[in-house]
């Protein structure tokens, strides 16, 4: 899981997420490294500040191809869903 250094991830964030993830959901993510990344960006560059938060407890969603993941977000006024999110991250199991 060390490719998530490469969106700001510490060496701790990373050592939580292993230890408290499934451990078929962590070799699944291993195997796609690039479309997490891409997701992970997605969020960050969305405006989400606490997409290390919903990737470590909604890691899953991360798996999904880059135009699904999207348009997951994309159907919402973007301002709102930042504001929704970062006071409840939770909110995106529901989107």
């Amino acid at each position: 899981m060390e490719f998530l250094k490469e969106i700001d991830f510490t060496d701790e964030e990373i050592n939580t997420i292993v230890q408290n993830a499934d451990k078929n959901l962590i070799e699944k993510c291993k195997e796609f490294p690039v479309l997490i990344i891409e997701n992970l960006k997605y969020l960050k560059n969305l405006g989400v500040t606490n997409y290390k938060t919903i990737f470590a407890d909604y890691s899953e969603m991360f798996l999904k191809d880059n135009s699904v993941f999207e348009s997951i977000f994309s159907k919402y006024d973007t301002e709102d869903l930042i504001d929704k999110i970062t006071k409840n991250p939770g909110i995106v199991e529901y989107l």
